[in-house]
């Protein structure tokens, strides 16, 4: 069930839209900010509201790459993996963050603090490569770099 914040708010993101479906990302995001990812009961809670089927709405979840449909760790560091970022030095990258938390992308380390994902574009080409903790963008990445950033979320 969604809290009465979650509903309030999205009410008000509704407010914006002729139609009530065209708030499906911002409710999904609302429900995913106050919960951390968007599960099948809550999809369904949103879908009612946004009159919806929870099928059509989870179309959407499932298109829209930065709606977690399972739970993820504290922190969900996306790598960008764009042509300009391989280009600079993704597979390195890559290879590096999955030694140093012990997972693949798609995993969550075993402490749940951590989930890597890739996305396709960061939108950084001129700071490849790049990754992003939460909402914050991490450019100009190596080795050295990414462990300090590591570091300071632990």
């Amino acid at each position: 069930m969604l809290s009465e914040e979650e509903v309030r708010e999205i009410r008000s993101a509704l407010e914006h839209y002729e139609q009530k479906q065209a708030a499906s990302i911002d409710a999904l995001k609302i429900v995913q900010r106050h919960r951390g990812w968007v599960s099948d009961e809550n999809l369904k809670d949103v879908a009612g509201l946004l009159e919806m089927s929870s099928d059509q709405l989870d179309g959407v979840a499932t298109f829209y790459n930065l709606i977690f449909r399972k739970p993820v760790g504290k922190h969900v560091i996306l790598v960008c993996d764009s042509v300009s970022c391989w280009i600079m030095g993704y597979q390195g990258i890559r290879a590096h963050l999955t030694a140093r938390l012990g997972v693949e992308p798609g995993q969550t380390t075993s402490d749940g603090r951590f989930t890597l994902l890739p996305i396709v574009c960061l939108g950084a080409c001129d700071h490849a490569p790049v990754m992003m903790i939460d909402d914050v963008l991490y450019q100009d990445l190596d080795p050295e770099k990414i462990d300090r950033i590591i570091e300071s979320y632990r």
